[in-house]
């Protein structure tokens, strides 16, 4: 499947979504993020923007990365309705063929899964790699599927926090792990279904 394919699915799935005027950042985020001192972050797969926005009014500056102009669009038009316009920078891009500049104190992956080509291992050492000394890359994947999910497939296996960083490989001189668990939450989907969900979470900290 090619990167149309990939931008015409992702397109399709937010536009048959409403707008979210004021969309809530995920929970493993808020877990991790309070108390940080803000500084650059990165959010990969940016999707509705709460999360983005959540960081921006801490008083980091976001850039938030998204294969689908649906997605960064709205997000941009959002930021700039609530006043957070200059702390938002929105991307769309294809993370399978280009990962985004700079340094970064925080990189956020929240369920960054699809159906198309892209090699997650490689995306996430890219992004600890565009850690600053000090920096946080906060992996966030399904550890099951949500009954409103767009992925069904029976059968399917998750990783585990640790098998996903195994993926990544990275030196322990230069990163530690500081969290790898599966916490189960409450979760609400976008028709207001509510259903006990996993979560796989992977934190790495950039040490050197």
């Amino acid at each position: 499947m090619n990167t149309t394919d990939a931008v015409t699915f992702w397109d399709g799935v937010h536009a048959a979504r409403p707008a979210a005027g004021g969309p809530q950042p995920n929970v493993r985020l808020t877990e991790t993020g309070t108390g940080l001192q803000p500084g650059d972050a990165l959010d990969l797969g940016c999707g509705n923007g709460g999360d983005a926005l959540w960081l921006a009014r801490l008083g980091w500056q976001v850039t938030a990365v998204d294969i689908s102009a649906v997605a960064v669009g709205r997000l941009a038009a959002l930021a700039r309705s609530h006043g957070l316009g200059d702390r938002v920078t929105t991307v769309r891009a294809d993370l399978h063929t280009s990962f985004p500049p700079g340094g970064f104190d925080l990189v956020c992956a929240h369920y960054l899964h699809t159906p198309f080509d892209l090699d997650r291992a490689t995306v996430l050492r890219a992004a600890a790699h565009a850690l600053r000394p000090g920096g946080r890359l906060l992996v966030v994947d399904h550890g099951s599927a949500a009954p409103w999910s767009w992925d069904q497939e029976s059968g399917i296996r998750y990783p585990s926090p640790r098998e996903v960083a195994a993926g990544i490989g990275l030196a322990p001189q230069t990163w530690t792990v500081e969290r790898a668990d599966a916490p189960r939450r409450i979760a609400t989907g976008p028709d207001g279904r509510t259903a006990e969900v996993t979560d796989h979470v992977l934190l790495i900290r950039r040490t050197a």
